[in-house]
């Protein structure tokens, strides 16, 4: 891990702990958390010098009935969140909700940073119970 990117991923871990619950670490660097139903995994990635990207994948509801009803909470989800992606992932009768967000997160104050992660989190979770009913 390039020092960038390590300065990255010490800010998210910083701003997290004040924000989600225990926060595990692999042997990647990823972390993982649950916050508020949601299942998240963060990376920190360097894309070229000077770009440091975090990229937060969230588990939104998995094994859920596929049906019209489903579709159409999803397509208000996708409305809803601000700057990520929400994905229904068809698996026949059943479907897997994620969202996903990817930001540049290099020379973020750590404010700034803080306030990025928490409308990220509370958007998370305000699209998951959308889109569950």
């Amino acid at each position: 891990m390039s020092d960038a990117v390590e300065a990255v991923h010490a800010g998210v871990l910083s701003a997290l702990a004040g924000l989600a619950g225990e926060i595990s670490t692999t042997d990647d660097g990823s972390l993982s958390f649950v916050n508020e139903g949601c299942v998240w995994s963060v990376r920190v990635v360097e894309l070229a010098a000077g770009l440091e990207m975090v990229s937060m994948t969230c588990v939104l509801a998995w094994d859920v009935q596929l049906d019209e009803g489903l579709r159409g909470r999803t397509d208000e989800a996708r409305r809803l969140v601000q700057f990520g992606s929400v994905e229904l992932v068809d698996r026949g009768e059943q479907a897997d909700l994620l969202l996903q967000y990817v930001f540049p997160a290099g020379g973020l104050a750590p404010a700034a940073l803080t306030t990025m992660l928490l409308l990220i989190l509370g958007g998370a979770a305000d699209a998951r119970e959308l889109a569950l009913g």
